[in-house]
């Protein structure tokens, strides 16, 4: 104890009055922050079974991925890449892609280059796009759905992608498999709110770094393009 906390280290263990009293209330406290621990664990795997069973995987979930693209009338395009632990954001792991080969509004040549660069990443071995998800869902129907699951096929890898299909609120109501079949989510409350907050939370980090990039690229200007024209002289 003393050596990870730089310096010495005293250990009392009272036996009675108020430093006794409050080491026992530690120890209660201690206790039931366990067994809330506990319980909140039992829950978030409950839910990842309810997952599991209702779109008929092998295993349960564990690390779920969700992907979406934002841009504004086809302009800067850029991905979001959410991952979920056991039911939780892990955001340490979130990732952001900025759309280099397809061209503005091709969401779909879009996802084909995120989820692309994604896989190749993790198969040369970059331990930042490791593991690969227990689960993959795409914000979006059948088409980009299926090429998700193009690019997984491609990439040699097996693991189910999921399409997140929005109603006319923008919620997702419903899962759709890369063959077109639909899997409804509305009848279940907890996985219809599950599904919907990492539709949210990936849609909202995409839109974010959307904002982030077009805010950087109005700020610039044509005069920082020309040579030999200094901060002062374009100032000027």
């Amino acid at each position: 104890l003393g050596g990870l906390r730089g310096g010495r280290c005293i250990i009392s263990c009272p036996q009675r009055g108020e430093r006794f009293r409050q080491t026992k209330l530690a120890e209660s406290n201690g206790l039931l922050e366990l067994e809330t621990l506990e319980k909140r664990e039992q829950k978030s795997m409950k839910l990842l079974e309810l997952v599991r069973d209702t779109i008929g995987l092998d295993n349960i979930p564990h690390r779920i991925e969700a992907y979406d693209i934002s841009n504004t009338a086809g302009e800067l395009p850029v991905a979001s890449m959410t991952v979920f632990v056991d039911g939780k954001p892990a955001k340490k792991h979130y990732k952001k892609f900025k759309i280099k080969t397809a061209a503005g509004g091709d969401d779909y040549g879009a996802m084909n280059e995120v989820i692309g660069r994604r896989l190749e990443r993790a198969k040369n071995g970059d331990e930042s796009f490791l593991p690969l998800p227990d689960l993959m869902l795409i914000d979006g129907g059948k088409g980009q759905t299926h090429i998700a699951w193009q690019q997984v096929m491609d990439h040699g890898m097996i693991f189910p992608v999921l399409g997140m299909v929005k109603d006319d609120h923008h919620r997702t109501r419903a899962l759709v498999t890369p063959e077109g079949r639909e899997i409804g989510i509305t009848a279940t409350p907890q996985l219809f709110a599950f599904v919907g907050r990492i539709q949210e939370e990936t849609h909202r980090f995409a839109i974010e770094f959307h904002r982030s990039s077009r805010s950087k690229t109005m700020r610039k200007s044509q005069l920082d393009g020309i040579e030999g024209l200094g901060p002062e002289r374009r100032k000027k």
